[in-house]
C-alpha cells in the first residue's frame, strides 16, 4: 500500500492519527456522545448538535477551544448510568443563560469596509454578514493569537483570533488565509482575503464571542 506524502510535520501527524483510528476501528458512541473528525471546529459541533459552546467547555472541561480528532466529546446527558435503589427527585430545569449585559469593553477596528449584507440577530446569525469582491483584504480587527487557521465545515477556510481571556473574533468563508496557527498578530494586519467558500456569495462572515458565547460585534466597532 503506498503510503501518501505529508507536506509538513503538523499534517503528518494528522494523518497517522487518523489512520490509527480506522485502523483501531470505531466502537459504537453511546448517545450524547461525538467523536471529532477532520474539520470538525468546536464551533461547527455546537452548531450541529444544537449545543453552545460555553456549554461542550463545561460538559467536557475544557479550558479553551482546541480539540483533537478521534476525541470523544459529551454533547447532551448521556445514556444514564444504574440508578440507585432511592430515586433522586428530580432537579429544577436552570433558567437559559442570559448574555452578559455589559460585557467587558474591547476596543475593535472595521475587518472590512464593505456593506453590511446582514446583521446580528443570535440565532439564525450569530456575527455579521460584510460584502465585497473575492480577494479583498481582510484585517485583523484587534491584536491577539491565531488559535485556528484552516478549513471548517459549515465555515469554509476559518480564522480565529484570541484577543485575550474572554474576546475572540471570528473571520469565515474566506478566500485564503495569509496567517498561521500560533502566530501573533496586529489590528488592522492583513490576515486573509474575501472568498466565498462553503457559502452562496462572496463575504465575509465576523462573530465576536465573549467566553464563548456570541455577541453583536457593532456596539464595539467603530
Amino acid at each position: 500500500m503506498r503510503m501518501p506524502i505529508c507536506p509538513s510535520l503538523s499534517s503528518c501527524r494528522a494523518l497517522l492519527l487518523l489512520l490509527l483510528i480506522s485502523a483501531c476501528g470505531t466502537a459504537p458512541l453511546g448517545d450524547g456522545l461525538y467523536q471529532v473528525k477532520s474539520g470538525d471546529t468546536l464551533y461547527s459541533i455546537a452548531r450541529s448538535t444544537g449545543r453552545s459552546v460555553s456549554e461542550l467547555q463545561r460538559l467536557n472541561q475544557l479550558s479553551d477551544n482546541t480539540i483533537q480528532i478521534g476525541q470523544i466529546l459529551k454533547v447532551g446527558s448521556g445514556s444514564p448510568g444504574p440508578q440507585a435503589s432511592t430515586p433522586a427527585k428530580p432537579k429544577p430545569t436552570p433558567p437559559p443563560a442570559a448574555p452578559p449585559a455589559k460585557a467587558p469593553a474591547i476596543e475593535l477596528a472595521w475587518p472590512n469596509k464593505g456593506p453590511v449584507l446582514q446583521g446580528f440577530n443570535g440565532k439564525t446569525n450569530k456575527g455579521i454578514n460584510i460584502g465585497g469582491t473575492a480577494g479583498s483584504a481582510i484585517y485583523a480587527a484587534a491584536s491577539g493569537k491565531v488559535i485556528y487557521a484552516a478549513q471548517a465545515r459549515g465555515y469554509g477556510k476559518l480564522l480565529i483570533i484570541k484577543h485575550n481571556q474572554d474576546y475572540l473574533t471570528v473571520y469565515a468563508h474566506n478566500q485564503q488565509i495569509l496567517v498561521k496557527d500560533g502566530e501573533s498578530i496586529k489590528q488592522g494586519q492583513n490576515v486573509a482575503q474575501m472568498g466565498n467558500t462553503d457559502s452562496d456569495k462572496v463575504m465575509l462572515h465576523f462573530e465576536l464571542r465573549f467566553k464563548g458565547t456570541a455577541i453583536n460585534p457593532s456596539p464595539y466597532l467603530p
